[in-house]
């Protein structure tokens, strides 16, 4: 018998459309027929220094092309599984949420409007940002869902409430998640260093119901007492910036900060919460391409995706 190659076109990663994963493409909102479906959020008018997050989505997707395994899945000879195999689930790109130009809070509503759709159509949303500013987005699109524990990566605590009239930059979505009395909890991973929230910004998060690990922290107690802290059988939310990543490996970004997690800090830490919980959402921001001249970040970021949605549809099952 042919196999799955013969049987078909060799489709390789820079031929055909760029949808993420190569995944089909589903504009009719209405009709997403999905276990997971991709949308994409290019806005970074939430940004405080460089700009260029809103160019995030496309170099995603394009990089996710060299991870689209339309044809046998993706073994892992690791674990001995093979990841993202038409029985596990169904993916699809429904496109991006329209961005309209200095309008940020139009933007936003946008960008809930298309979680609202793929959560209205029972699928998983993974939004590729995009500035951190996205997420307030999303969070706002689960307002009547049972509530969800919000696991965040980072280097920055976006816990800011207000300055000079501004509540929702890319400093403040895990502020406004924690206001959403359908967000039960957050942890916070990789904050370090000089960070753009103050003092009071970290003992407000800790009073809201936040526990903040940096990335050192992290390390010192190792990865079973850090999902000890995270609530066990819960609803999960990723919400991941690529700047929880050290710049040495993730240097397109808007914000770098040195001293960051590993890839694999980070994917076993994701696929351990696929076992221990439901994963509800992800969204991975502030992916700016044009600071990285090699596309090594935003490889990083499809790769860490495809590797975490292929964990979640295969431990959810």
């Amino acid at each position: 018998m042919a196999n799955a190659y013969d049987r078909g076109r060799l489709d390789l990663p820079f031929t055909g459309f760029c949808t993420f994963a190569k995944a089909p493409i589903c504009p009719d909102w209405d009709a997403i027929d999905a276990t997971v479906a991709v949308l994409g959020a290019p806005l970074d008018m939430g940004t405080q220094w460089r700009a260029g997050a809103r160019f995030g989505p496309r170099a995603i997707r394009e990089a996710s092309t060299l991870f689209s395994f339309g044809h046998d899945g993706a073994y892992d000879f690791e674990d001995d599984v093979t990841y993202l195999t038409a029985d596990q689930g169904r993916i699809v790109d429904i496109g991006d949420a329209d961005i309209v130009h200095t309008d940020q809070i139009r933007s936003l509503a946008n960008i809930e409007f298309g979680v609202r759709k793929i959560l209205a159509a029972g699928a998983i949303p993974v939004v590729l940002g995009g500035d951190h500013s996205v997420n307030i987005g999303c969070i706002n699109a689960f307002e009547g869902e049972a509530p969800f524990h919000v696991v965040h990566i980072d280097a920055h605590l976006d816990f800011v409430d207000e300055r000079h009239g501004v509540r929702f930059g890319h400093g403040n979505p895990l502020r406004r998640a924690a206001e959403k009395p359908w967000v039960s909890g957050l942890t916070q991973l990789g904050i370090r260093n000089v960070s753009s929230t103050n003092r009071q910004g970290y003992e407000d998060a800790r009073a809201m119901g936040s526990d903040i690990l940096s990335v050192r922290q992290v390390r010192k107690l190792g990865l079973d007492a850090v999902i000890a802290r995270i609530p066990a059988g819960a609803r999960y939310y990723f919400t991941i910036d690529i700047d929880g990543f050290d710049p040495s490996i993730a240097p397109g970004t808007g914000t770098p900060s040195h001293g960051g997690f590993l890839y694999y800090e980070v994917l076993e830490l994701l696929e351990a919460l696929a076992k221990r919980g439901q994963v509800i959402g992800i969204d991975l921001v502030e992916v700016a391409p044009d600071y990285d001249h090699t596309g090594g970040t935003a490889i990083l970021a499809a790769q860490l995706l495809m590797n975490v949605i292929g964990r979640v549809l295969h431990h959810r099952r």
